[in-house]
């Protein structure tokens, strides 16, 4: 099995894309689900954002507020780096777990939707391929304004705020393009799982676990038979 890292930009259709691929049979991990799975009480990321970032980020329940978090951290570079190191080691322990679930289904790859891949690069290592879905900067600023009711100058600053989307297609594998008609995006997604689904890159990992259950195998065989029984 290999891993696919999936990411865009606001407003670019990756959810939309997303959906496509699950609909097509694939493995998906959401790492922002999974990064408010480790935020919440009793987890160690929880604690340590409250000792950072001090009880004003809580809500009456317990639970981070992600708003006034947001806030916190918004156009503070100093402050976003310092909550991606308490929140992505977390996050990377759990990516791990979910991963490991779909190798044992059989699964040839897994999506992971991850919106940083590019501006951490943290996960960029375990990668096999790297997918970004792309639109041009126009349509993107007519979307967002549109979905959240935004102006012009608010919709621009929140792109802004982002690495531009001409920057990730420079630095992706596969570049899926939702400039256009829906259906042309669609279509271009079918035929990328297609061409993941053919590759034998899964194969050298798989045939490697395989070679080493089947030695533990052995070696268990062997204890039991000849060992054991003289002990």
């Amino acid at each position: 099995m290999f891993l696919v890292g999936l990411t865009g930009g606001i407003a670019s259709g990756k959810s939309s894309v997303i959906q496509v691929f699950q609909q097509l049979g694939c493995a998906v991990i959401d790492v922002d689900v999974m990064a408010r799975h480790v935020v919440q009480p009793g987890y160690p990321a929880h604690r340590r954002i409250v000792e950072v970032f001090g009880t004003e980020v809580l809500l009456e329940n317990g639970d981070i507020n992600r708003k006034v978090l947001g806030d916190l951290i918004f156009n503070q570079p100093d402050r976003r780096q310092l909550l991606n190191a308490i929140t992505h080691p977390e996050i990377r322990k759990e990516m791990m777990k979910e991963t490991f679930k779909y190798f044992l289904r059989g699964y040839r790859y897994v999506i992971l939707d991850i919106p940083l891949l590019f501006e951490t690069k943290k996960l960029l290592k375990y990668m096999k391929h790297t997918v970004v879905v792309y639109c041009d900067r126009d349509t993107q600023l007519v979307r967002l304004m549109r979905r959240n009711r935004l102006n012009r100058k608010d919709a621009e600053a929140r792109i802004n705020a982002q690495l531009p989307l001409t920057e990730k297609a420079r630095m992706a594998r596969h570049v899926l393009d939702n400039s256009d008609e829906w259906s042309v995006t669609k279509l271009q997604v079918i035929l990328l799982h297609a061409e993941l689904e053919r590759s034998l890159e899964y194969l050298p990992l798989r045939l490697g676990v395989l070679t080493g259950l089947a030695g533990i195998a052995i070696l268990l065989y062997l204890l039991t038979h000849y060992l054991l029984p003289y002990a």
